[in-house]
């Protein structure tokens, strides 16, 4: 009985055996990973402070430097002496029916009333001055549009004298007369600071050193001028009518300073002269 058990079981292995080689083992599938997506969040996002946020850095730019006004009354000195005008004797006057130069209630006061062109004019008879700085005030009661008042210096015998003028429309210029004939040495120029009519009142002002000359209107600078030709003179007031309208202008205030002052001396370097690159019209 134990060997019919052992006979049937090793008759069961070959069986097995044999069938295997008709079915050949499977092929085993490639191994895939998945990776598992994520769920979307329904929570709502939390903002980050930010407690020190990041600033704009700041351009900085160059400092401007602010060149200072150049000093157009330099060495400016002493009080020399102020004309109040209660000494008519030390001015030239005249009296006609169509104009007259006269000092009086400490004024001086020039006027024209005939037919134009013309002009009448007061000298100081002392001190001669060479270089100085001057100043007065007037007071103009009528003034045509051409009309024209100013101060005279360094007037000297032959009829020669500087003038700074000045025109009742706003207007000024400086002149040398040499034996009475007048040449401009600036042309007129607009101003805030003249008079377009009259009544007005207006402060004139004139720096004088060597050949160079700084002219000013109510303390401000208006221009300047250089002629090396008179060097001294007296001082005096003038108006001109241009037509058939008067003029009235009284002086008052006049206030005379030393000054004591030396150009600079020109460099002795030569500048470069820049040459034009264009092409010059026919």
């Amino acid at each position: 009985m134990k060997l019919t058990i052992i006979f049937w079981g090793m008759l069961l292995l070959v069986f097995l055996t044999a069938c295997s080689g008709l079915f050949p083992a499977p092929i085993s599938s490639p191994k895939v990973t998945l990776t598992p997506t994520p769920a979307p969040s329904t929570e709502t996002p939390t903002l980050t402070i930010v407690w020190f946020p990041p600033t704009n850095t700041q351009t900085i730019f160059p400092t401007q430097t602010i060149l200072s006004t150049p000093e157009q009354r330099p060495g400016l000195g002493e009080l020399l002496f102020t004309d109040s005008f209660d000494q008519p004797d030390l001015w030239s006057t005249s009296a006609a029916s169509w104009a007259s130069a006269t000092v009086t209630r400490n004024r001086l006061v020039l006027s024209i009333s005939g037919q134009g062109p013309v002009s009448i004019a007061s000298l100081r008879s002392q001190p001669v001055l060479g270089d100085f700085y001057a100043e007065a005030t007037v007071n103009l009661s009528l003034c045509g549009s051409k009309d024209q008042f100013g101060m005279i210096f360094r007037a000297a015998a032959s009829d020669n004298y500087y003038r700074f003028t000045v025109r009742c429309d706003g207007q000024a210029r400086s002149e040398r007369f040499l034996s009475g004939f007048n040449s401009p040495l600036l042309d007129w120029v607009s101003s805030g600071d003249a008079p377009s009519a009259a009544p007005a009142k207006v402060k004139l002002s004139i720096w004088a050193v060597g050949s160079e000359m700084h002219f000013f209107l109510n303390d401000h600078y208006q221009f300047a001028a250089r002629d090396p030709i008179l060097h001294a003179g007296t001082l005096g007031f003038f108006v001109f009518a241009s037509g058939s309208t008067p003029i009235t202008a009284s002086f008052t205030d006049l206030s005379v300073y030393s000054v004591s002052y030396v150009s600079p001396t020109p460099s002795l370097i030569p500048s470069r002269t820049p040459i034009s690159n264009r092409t010059p019209t026919p």
